[in-house]
């Protein structure tokens, strides 16, 4: 893998992606000298005893203490000198009383996206930090030491102060790491990898813990695994859109030029990509029968006999079609599995609408972060070129540590999972209900003997996640927690805020498997129940297809030949099409499940396949059968 060049200005998501799963960096030879530059401005300065925030004043709450020229406790008869200035005892302490993270440590990938931000954004040349503590940062990196970072700790203000010291602790020697899948302590893995701990100068331990490496490294991996997400949802969407044999209408260019949302078109044009092909979508409403029980009078060949289902349509009476004349000119009077009705459901029609706000928010996510990835976000700022009077002037105590633009983009992000959640596990519910399914079986099994539950509780799992999903939405960003004896008074949580969205992701990947793994078995039952008609009438007379018609006149009534003739229009109308099928990208998607999950017949435990279906998204396996059709 390419090593990543970093200069400061030019880190992306997907380069950020790379050197989270394993690409080493390289640091610009320019960058660093504008890093040189502020590193001997500020050892200038506090050669001039100038009073600088947080290089020779403390912290926080304690910014109006000065340093002094040495412990005062030297000064006492006997005592130990302790052999570091206050200057540097300051930037020790600062790491290693801040780094009191708890819980379970995050993924590795996040925490190396945390340090190739952190080297990223101190390569801008505005805080501080020596060239050869950067360079062992860098080297601590690319030797594939990933610090122990537990999960919680940041409240997003003064940046993620508390995980960014977990990451600098093991720089100096202190803390745990990890180290070829081997947790030990930091002090072993820096000597296993031929590294030396660093002593920390000037505003250098501020520069290594104030800022926001934490809810930006997540917000990134979020988004770029949502990315993958929001494809598989509108392969998804296509996929129950072929087996519903849904109409199109509502996702035509013309249609959606007249909103124009970039995301909401942007869903319209993929789904008329992913449904082309398709001769289930828009097909004839009269053409497409319902299901009805097997039994064993139900067909005529052994072949047929094989089939787990039943076909059939109604006959509408010529006395009720009056006033409906024109109706029954253009459609075969027949109600099977579709209703002769212009529109589909809100989960269906709205498909561009929902999935298309969803694709905006994180669009909008993508904005800020990218932002973020080349900003400079600790403080104070340092400005060795600019000319000033006061040293105030060119070392400047600001906001940038703040995580607030993160936070809201990702409780923007964060509302939307749910949302994009909800709206599959409709779709799946409608699957799976006989009132609701245009005709498909209940729970879309057979169930001839009335033992058998199908994908009945496939629905229940994805209904819990939803719920969870729905519970963990509010955001954490509208309730602040003031930190350091009320000199951070307003903080943003957005560490928190990304933490959770980060997770989510996950779980929603969940819901969509388990649409696609139901729309799969939905399709196979839609497509061969056409396609079983289809071969009926390619085989049988008028009267042979009428067995499967309910409410025509018995021979001998008055109205036997009308019927007769109207079901021999639909036998015709039927054997005359080609064998149905789904849009080709569904279809490839469609094998790529089953090439790792059977058709349902008959009940069996489903648990592996539902655990099959998940990696299948969280693998992009079924994506990429698409991709490379």
């Amino acid at each position: 893998m390419k090593p990543i060049l970093l200069d400061g200005k030019s880190l992306t998501r997907d380069r950020l992606v790379e050197i989270a799963f394993g690409a080493s960096v390289e640091l610009d030879k320019g960058a660093l000298k504008d890093v040189a530059r502020a590193a001997d401005f500020l050892a200038e300065q506090v050669r001039r005893e100038e009073p600088i925030y947080g290089v020779s004043t403390g912290f926080g709450s304690n910014a109006d203490k000065l340093l002094g020229a040495h412990p005062l406790r030297d000064e006492l008869p006997g005592a130990t000198k302790s052999g570091r200035s206050l200057h540097e005892e300051l930037q020790y302490n600062l790491i290693v009383t801040h780094a009191v993270c708890v819980g379970e440590p995050m993924a590795p990938e996040i925490v190396r996206a945390m340090l190739g931000i952190r080297i990223n954004t101190l390569l801008k040349g505005h805080s501080g930090i020596r060239v050869e503590t950067l360079q062992a940062l860098a080297a601590m990196l690319n030797a594939g030491i990933v610090p122990v970072v537990p999960s919680l700790g940041s409240v997003g203000a003064s940046g993620d102060l508390a995980p960014l010291s977990h990451l600098a602790i093991v720089l100096l020697g202190g803390g745990e790491a990890f180290h070829e899948g081997e947790r030990m302590s930091g002090a072993d893995a820096l000597k296993r990898a031929g590294l030396s701990p660093v002593s920390l100068s000037y505003k250098e331990g501020l520069a290594l813990n104030n800022g926001t490496a934490q809810m930006l490294a997540m917000g990134v991996l979020a988004t770029y695994r949502l990315d993958n997400l929001l494809d598989t949802a509108d392969l998804a969407a296509a996929m129950t859109i072929d087996a519903f044999a849904g109409r199109l209408g509502a996702f035509a260019e013309e249609v959606h030029a007249l909103r124009p949302h970039p995301g909401q078109v942007h869903v319209a044009g993929r789904l008329r990509d992913l449904l082309d092909g398709s001769t289930l979508a828009d097909i004839p409403y009269h053409l497409v029968p319902k299901f009805r029980p097997w039994l064993p009078r139900s067909w005529d060949t052994p072949e047929a006999q094989a089939l787990r289902f039943d076909i059939g349509w109604d006959w509408v009476p010529t006395d009720q079609r009056h006033g409906r004349e024109k109706f029954y000119d253009r459609f075969m009077p027949f109600r099977g599995g579709k209703k002769h009705q212009p529109q589909d459901s809100y989960s269906l029609r709205c498909i561009p609408q929902v999935h298309g706000a969803v694709r905006d928010a994180v669009e909008q996510a993508k904005r800020v972060l990218e932002i973020e990835l080349n900003a400079v976000t600790d403080n104070p700022l340092v400005f060795p070129d600019k000319q000033a009077e006061h040293v105030e002037e060119q070392v400047i105590s600001a906001g940038h540590f703040h995580g607030m633009p993160l936070a809201l983009a990702m409780s923007y992000v964060k509302a939307a999972i749910p949302t994009l959640a909800s709206i599959s596990e409709r779709r799946l519910n409608k699957l799976v209900d006989p009132s609701t399914n245009d005709g498909l079986p209940a729970f879309l099994i057979g169930n001839e003997d009335g033992t058998e539950s199908g994908h009945m509780i496939v629905q229940y799992s994805a209904a819990a996640i939803v719920n969870d999903l729905a519970s963990r939405a509010h955001p954490a960003s509208v309730f602040s927690v003031p930190t350091s004896a009320n000199a951070e008074d307003h903080v943003s949580m957005g560490a928190n805020e990304a933490r959770h969205v980060l997770a989510m992701v996950q779980d929603l990947g969940k819901v969509l498997a388990l649409e696609l793994y139901t729309a799969a078995q939905a399709l196979d039952l839609r497509r061969d129940m056409i396609n079983a008609a289809r071969a009926l009438s390619d085989r049988t007379d008028a009267e042979g297809l009428a067995m499967k018609v309910s409410g025509g006149p018995q021979p001998g009534a008055e109205e036997r030949d009308t019927f007769l003739a109207e079901v021999d229009a639909l036998r015709a109308a039927l054997a005359a099409s080609e064998a149905f099928h789904p849009g080709h990208a569904v279809a490839a998607a469609h094998a790529a499940i089953r090439a790792k999950i059977p058709f349902l017949d008959r009940d069996r435990a489903l648990d592996g396949e539902v655990a099959t279906a998940v990696r299948l998204v969280e693998s992009g396996e079924i994506l990429a059968a698409v991709r490379n059709r």
